[in-house]
Parts: C-alpha cells; sequence; structure tokens
C-alpha cells in the first residue's frame, strides 16, 4: 500500500501535500446508455441528474478532508457541519474554523469539469489555492465517434487480450498508453507541489497552511485512476488486470504514510481489487522466481 522514493526514503515524496484525492466523475449519459457515444463525442458526454448529485456528495468529502483540527472544531454546537461550504468567509459570531487548502486538476472532459463544478459547490473558495486542466489524466481513447455494436466487439475482445495491452482500432489508445501520458502528469504533479508551495509561502508568510500542507484533488475518469495507483504503488500488469473501475463519484483518499509516501486505504484498496502491500508482485518475484513463468492469472 506504501510507495516511498527509491532515492532517499526520508524525503517527501511531495513536499507540503498532505494528502492526495482521486474523484471519478459522475454518472453520466454514456454510462447509463453506450449509444450516445454514437453521435456525440466522448469528451462532449455530459453528467446526469444523478452524476451531479454524486458529484455533490464528493464535494462534501472533499470539504469534511479540508477542516483541520479535532472533530469538535469542524461542528457546531448542535453537531452541524461548520465547514462554510460554497459561500465565502466566516461570519460574525461563528466558532473559529481552521481549514486547509487545496489544488484542484481536472480531465477537459465535459462529465470531468462538470463534476468539479458541482464539487466546488462544497468547497469554501477560500481554501481554493488552483484549478488546472490537464489532458493526461483523461479518458482511455476509444476512437472518435463510436458504432455501438462496434465498441461493444472491441470491448469484448480486450477482456480477452488484456486491458493494460489492447488498443482500441480507428486511433484509439490502449491503456498502455494512458499508463505512459499518467506517468508524466505524476511527474508534473512532484514539480507544481513545489512551486505551490513556494508561491503560498511568499504570499502568505503567517498562514499556517505551509506548515499543515495542501491537498492535490484530480478530478479524473476509472481506468485512468486505476492506472495513475498503478503507476504510483508500482503495480504489476496482472495486479492492475485483476482490478475494478471505482463507482461513479468516488473519492479515493491517498494519506501521508512515514517516511515521506502515501498509502491507499484498505477499503478503496479492496474496492478496486489492488492487493496488500507486502503481497505486492514486486516483492514476491524476489522470494520466488517462477511467478516469471506465470501465464495464467
Amino acid at each position: 500500500r506504501r510507495y516511498y522514493p527509491s532515492s532517499a526514503k526520508t524525503k517527501h515524496l511531495l513536499p507540503g501535500i498532505q494528502r492526495i484525492i482521486l474523484i471519478r466523475h459522475g454518472e453520466s449519459l454514456g454510462n447509463i446508455d453506450e449509444r450516445a457515444y454514437v453521435n456525440t463525442a466522448d469528451w462532449r458526454i455530459p453528467l446526469t441528474e444523478r452524476g451531479r448529485e454524486q458529484a455533490r456528495l464528493a464535494g462534501k468529502k472533499v470539504a469534511s478532508h479540508l477542516c483541520l483540527g479535532d472533530d469538535d472544531e469542524c461542528t457546531t454546537d448542535d453537531g452541524k457541519d461548520n465547514l462554510n461550504v460554497g459561500g465565502g468567509g466566516q461570519q460574525d459570531g461563528e466558532p473559529k474554523k481552521r481549514k486547509g487548502k487545496v489544488f484542484f486538476y481536472v480531465s477537459p472532459y465535459l462529465r470531468t469539469r462538470q463534476t468539479l463544478r458541482e464539487i466546488l459547490r462544497e468547497v469554501d473558495p477560500e481554501c481554493i489555492v488552483g484549478i488546472r486542466e490537464d489532458p493526461r489524466v483523461a479518458e482511455q481513447q476509444f476512437g472518435n465517434f463510436q458504432s455501438h455494436h462496434a465498441i461493444q466487439d472491441n470491448k469484448a475482445t480486450r477482456s480477452d487480450f488484456g486491458r493494460f495491452f489492447y488498443r482500441f482500432p480507428d486511433g484509439g489508445e490502449s491503456g498502455f498508453d494512458v499508463y505512459n501520458r499518467v506517468s508524466g502528469f505524476i511527474g508534473t504533479l512532484q514539480r507544481d507541489s513545489y512551486d505551490v508551495m513556494q508561491s503560498w509561502s511568499k504570499n502568505s508568510p503567517s498562514s499556517s497552511s505551509s506548515e499543515e500542507g495542501f491537498t492535490i484533488c484530480i478530478v479524473t475518469h476509472g481506468l485512468s485512476m486505476r492506472l495513475f495507483l498503478m503507476r504510483w504503488f508500482q503495480y504489476t500488469v496482472h495486479e492492475f488486470e485483476r482490478s475494478y473501475n471505482p463507482d461513479n463519484g468516488r473519492v479515493v483518499v491517498l494519506e501521508p504514510a512515514a517516511p515521506g509516501g502515501f498509502e491507499l486505504s484498505e477499503v478503496d484498496r479492496i474496492a478496486m481489487g489492488f492487493p496488500l502491500y507486502r503481497e505486492q508482485e514486486r516483492f514476491r518475484l524476489m522470494d520466488d522466481y517462477s511467478l516469471l513463468d506465470k501465464s495464467e492469472w
């Protein structure tokens, strides 16, 4: 479950970053009717009303992670959330609240942008340090306008061939292609974390956020999320093949793990079918070379 920098285990992988939150977009029109892709470009597929509701719930979860300190600092005397979401600064007479800062990345697809729009309704604007669109966390490319029957056939072939290496015809991508672009995005994430912390420290020298850290929130797609986790935690291709997409609107949290790394919660790990840290194949190979001959998983 844990990933540590290979060069210096005492150095934080993402300086100043307290947690990483990955969110799959809410339910889209394509999730309930794949024929939507026939006449509408994949990147223009919108959310359903249910998808917007899922995104709002995801926003509430993000807001709760931004509340710093003990639980009683995040609630009022009547037990209600004391997050002051979606509406600006603290009101007179309210108890003082301590909130963390968040930087958002979002896929350029309409369904992810709409998901972020609903999330932002639940997050205090004062917490938001930046929002950046990045195509590298976009959905796997299946081609252009899609024939429903052809895509169904292609997905069936993919199941037999293997999801990671199967490439969709007519300009589509393989899982391997998505893995490569997500790997490049992680490098950007490392550079951005340093730049954001430096900028915030200069602009707000008295703020405690530079000490307590930021949250990185990435609004993306199911497959892209799994491949991000595959790259981050060094899962093998076989381990990826046995994993599952998270549900629409699912919030997956990577929390700090000493020294300087992050770990995936047990609930999220089980939900997506990833192995325990100590049972990952990259470690088992050192004790059992016969795994290299294994072809059925």
